[in-house]
């Protein structure tokens, strides 16, 4: 074989040599390179779903603050004063009235209504019957409100203000449950759980922190302890400490 006949041989060998030597620092690039946008996206997506609370408790928080107490007692134009029904309804309401806080007690009566007498006498009734209960004069107020129509009749509205318990309302659905993907609560949830909570709690300052601790019973004390004593412990606890399942 000739000299001239090697030429083209070499020549190819040297080419193929030649571009796996560039290319072979071009793979540790790429991987750095990839692996660097990987770490990108991996930390911008954690700061995303991190500052998004999925916590019922977080977007329901339960807070005390204070609310409008409020019932609107219909009156008919011919009665002649506080009826039964009216007294029945006015004192379960005022059950919820706090006579150590002692808030002001409104009681509005409708003007240039059709029942703009006989709204005036129960009304009057009304306050009486909140001083019996317990509420002190001082603190009723008896006004007016403009009647919208004097051809109807107009209610009695007996209102005051109180702290409670309470959260904000539920029903919000911005968006449709069928149209995403992410595994999180929707707005409404835990809402209604949180609102019959705070329904529940008779004192708000009990979310604040403790209570200071009453009076032991001495008496009381005693008296258990003695029956403690009396009965002593069963044989059938002290010999026997195994469980049976």
């Amino acid at each position: 074989m000739s000299r001239s006949a090697l030429k083209p041989r070499t020549i190819i060998a040297a080419m193929r040599s030649g571009r796996s030597r560039i290319s072979q620092p071009v793979v540790p690039l790429l991987a750095v390179a990839v692996a660097a946008l990987l770490a990108g996206c991996a930390n911008r997506d954690s700061i995303t779903v991190g500052a998004v609370p999925d916590d019922y408790r977080t977007n329901h928080p339960i807070v005390i603050a204070e609310k409008n107490q409020k019932i609107d007692l219909p009156v008919g134009a011919g009665d002649r004063g506080m009826t039964g029904s009216q007294r029945d309804t006015l004192l379960g309401f005022l059950d919820g009235y706090d006579k150590s806080a002692a808030p002001t007690l409104t009681i509005s009566i409708p003007s240039g209504s059709a029942n703009e007498i006989a709204a005036t006498a129960a009304g009057r009734d009304f306050a009486r019957l909140a001083i019996a209960s317990g509420i002190s004069r001082s603190r009723i107020v008896i006004t007016t409100y403009q009647s919208a129509s004097p051809e109807a009749s107009a209610p009695i509205r007996v209102a005051y203000v109180t702290v409670k318990a309470q959260t904000g309302r539920c029903g919000r659905w911005p968006e449709d449950l069928l149209q995403t993907s992410e595994n999180k609560h929707y707005a409404d949830f835990g809402c209604s759980y949180q609102n019959n909570l705070a329904a529940q709690i008779a004192n708000p300052t009990d979310l604040l922190g403790p209570r200071k601790q009453s009076v032991i019973d001495a008496e009381n004390r005693s008296g258990v302890i003695d029956v403690y004593r009396e009965r002593g412990i069963s044989d059938e606890f002290l010999g026997n400490s195994e469980v049976e399942y």
